[in-house]
């Protein structure tokens, strides 16, 4: 495993833990649609790197992977809008 690929599964695994801590304080009725959603998101980055990570071509993983990270952040910056976080968690988050 390359250093790049560890570091950047070290990052994604903390923004997994930090994401399931802050989803636990929506509200109620979002759990089961935008909090769903985020943690899918979630998931699907961790397992686009290590998708990434096994192939030969590696770029078409990567674009993927890069895909899923701005979907992410959108789902952020609604849940920022919609004032489910703070300004201080849209920017640990993002």
């Amino acid at each position: 495993m390359s250093e790049a690929h560890l570091a950047l599964m070290t990052k994604l695994e903390e923004l997994d833990a930090y994401t399931h801590t802050v989803l636990h304080q929506f509200p109620k009725i979002e759990r089961h649609l935008l909090c769903a959603e985020m943690r899918a998101a979630t998931n699907k980055m961790l397992r686009l790197t290590v998708v990434a990570w096994k192939r030969r071509q590696k770029s078409g993983a990567l674009f993927d992977l890069d895909v899923e990270i701005e979907v992410f952040r959108g789902f952020i910056r609604k849940a920022h809008r919609m004032g489910y976080i703070n300004t201080n968690r849209l920017e640990v988050a993002y």
